[in-house]
Parts: C-alpha cells; sequence; structure tokens
C-alpha cells in the first residue's frame, strides 16, 4: 500500500520537507523508552519531561537539527564485576525526536532526581504581508 503524504495536497506548496520530518520523526521515537511528558504551562512555555534513570549529564545529549529537538542517551560502559540477579533499571540507548513548529525555541534544560526537563518557548511571530507587483509585459 503506497503511503499517501499531505504535502501531495495541491495548496501546500513547499512543505515536502515538513512531510520528510515527520516521517523520520516517526520512524525513530515510537518505541515507548523512555517515558516521557510534555507539558504546557501556558500560551507560550512548554516543558518535555523524560525519565532517564541512571544517565548522567555526561551521556545524554540534546540537538536541535533544522525544526527537529533531538533527545538521545547513551550510557558509559563501566567497568563493574557485579552480577545482576535482576536488572530492572533500563541500560539501554535511545533516541526521541520532536518536531519544533516555527517561533518554538529551546530555552534551557534540567537534570534532576533521574528526570530530564528541556523547556521550550514560543515566541510571538509576526504575520508578514507582500505586495507583489505585477510587471507588464507589453
Amino acid at each position: 500500500m503506497a503511503r499517501i503524504s499531505f504535502a501531495a495536497h495541491p495548496f501546500l506548496l513547499g512543505f515536502e520537507q515538513i512531510d520528510r520530518l515527520l516521517e523520520k520523526t516517526i520512524k525513530s521515537s515510537n518505541d515507548g523508552f523512555p517515558p516521557y511528558n510534555i507539558e504546557l504551562s501556558d500560551d507560550n512555555n512548554y516543558k518535555i519531561t523524560l525519565a532517564v534513570a541512571g544517565f548522567s549529564e555526561d551521556e545524554l545529549n540534546i540537538t536541535l537539527e533544522e525544526r527537529q529537538l533531538i533527545i538521545s542517551g547513551k550510557q558509559i560502559e563501566k567497568s563493574n564485576q557485579n552480577t545482576f540477579i535482576y536488572r530492572g533499571i533500563a541500560a539501554r540507548h535511545f533516541q526521541k525526536t520532536f518536531v519544533l513548529a516555527d517561533g518554538v525555541e529551546v530555552s534551557g534544560a534540567s537534570l534532576e532526581k533521574g528526570l530530564l526537563n528541556v523547556f521550550l518557548l514560543r515566541k510571538n511571530i509576526e504575520p508578514k504581508v507582500k505586495k507583489i507587483k505585477i510587471d507588464s509585459n507589453e
């Protein structure tokens, strides 16, 4: 079955990049680990909270590529002689991807008590109106 793209609509010109971003995001972050919350504190402030128990600041990475916010974690192998009888705390790598709207910026991040908080701020974008001059070919 062929995938139908929302960007294929004739009135949506130039949205192919957003369609590719959404497709990439869907493929890269659907495994459910780590669990996360997204909060809206007011009309312009968001907070993404990820449960990252066992990860240190050095093992976490937050990047912004175009409009994609990528949060990843890779635990450093510790030379540990311990034998686990049961290991319920996940020690696996992860990557979560979020697509940000125009005007949404990352304003900061913090790690406390095993929770990674990423703060987002939506800036008001002034609408742009531009008059297009029509040239006469006569």
